[in-house]
């Protein structure tokens, strides 16, 4: 988690343990009643009181866009509000402690597992990775962090489940692991650390230790919880309504076997067209998925799709450009094709078993 001021000291009657239960029951109670109610809601604006046809595709793509944004803001807002306030409990520097002394794999998949812990996006991951570097952890280690940080995150495995279904959330996060923990460990077989900008290792960490989480109160928790959700919100919004909105224009008047044309079912080269469409592009979990909803609707396998969106969140081009910054040319080269390969192969993978 980013340093922040600590948050202000809770007053009144919120410090009461039993005001705090109903407080926080009631607000979870009117979330499932919201999260439940969003579709009927939606079918009755759109085409009772409106009056479009949900057969056309006017209506079925406003219909798409007002639902799914609801529908993703509420998901948004109760898993962050969750993470941030489990998260509370792990800071960067025990973080760091925990990647320390464990034999290569086995420190790999620790990496990555508290990469899914603390999901940074593809961008501010870099620093965690300049400091990881600077503290000692193995390079290779690190990276499997960096993979893992961006590619599996509370968005994208809790708005994979809303969409897909348990099965392939659960896919989703035991490939991602896989993808993030193999590719370190062979990017940290070849000798890496030749390849660092110098400066990496010479970086000083500065500032004082986060304060262990225990010394929290809980109404700093839910502070912080609040404090985090409109942070993201903030951030994310613009990246959320533009990936919505092309899944609505998509969904409403692309033809349908525009994409599956291109890197269908039908194309034994569907996944690989997938990933070098995905890495140009950027985005984060959120903005991404309702595209991904739609183009699994229009034909797409469901492993293409999922590479695709592997390849948006853990290989965009911003990342890389930051990644220039710490990595010399040939181990930026070879962290990109060991990653491209793993997302290529865990498509084909889930094309064949689903």
């Amino acid at each position: 988690m980013t340093s922040r001021s600590q948050p202000a000291p809770a007053v009144g009657g919120w410090r009461r343990p039993a005001a705090r239960g109903v407080t926080l029951v009631a607000v979870a109670c009117s979330w499932l009643i919201a999260y439940q109610l969003n579709r009927p809601w939606w079918d009755l604006v759109v085409y009772e009181w409106i009056g479009l046809n949900a057969g056309s595709r006017l209506g079925s793509g406003v219909h798409f866009f007002l639902y799914d944004s609801v529908k993703i803001l509420l998901l948004l807002t109760g898993i962050i509000f969750m993470i941030t306030i489990a998260r509370s409990y792990l800071s960067l520097e025990r973080t760091r402690a925990l990647l320390g002394g464990r034999r290569e794999g086995v420190a790999n998949l620790a990496a990555a597992g508290l990469g899914v812990a603390t999901p940074f996006c593809s961008c501010s991951a870099v620093p965690a990775f300049i400091g990881f570097v600077a503290a000692g952890v193995p390079l290779g280690v690190t990276l499997s962090f960096l993979i893992a940080s961006p590619l599996i995150n509370e968005v994208a495995v809790v708005l994979l489940y809303g969409m897909f279904g348990a099965r392939i959330a659960a896919l989703y996060v035991i490939s991602g692991l896989l993808i993030a923990t193999i590719a370190g460990y062979v990017l940290g077989r070849i000798s890496p650390a030749r390849w660092v900008e110098d400066f990496v290792y010479h970086t000083t960490l500065r500032g004082t230790p986060v304060v262990p989480g225990q010394q929290l109160t809980w109404p700093d928790r839910i502070a912080m919880g609040r404090e985090e959700v409109a942070t993201i919100l903030r951030k994310v919004w613009p990246y959320l309504l533009a990936g919505i909105g092309l899944g609505a224009v998509i969904h409403g008047w692309a033809p349908a076997d525009l994409f599956t044309r291109v890197a269908g079912p039908d194309n034994p080269f569907g996944p690989l067209v997938a990933v070098a469409i995905g890495v140009p592009l950027y985005s984060n979990a959120a903005g991404i998925l309702p595209l991904v909803e739609v183009l699994y609707a229009k034909g797409m396998a469901i492993g293409t799709v999922l590479a695709f969106m592997m390849s948006v969140v853990a290989l965009s081009l911003p990342e890389l450009i930051l990644l220039r910054r710490v990595l010399k040319p040939p181990l930026l080269a070879a962290f990109v094709g060991v990653v491209a390969t793993a997302i290529v192969a865990t498509g084909y993978l889930f094309n064949a078993i689903l």
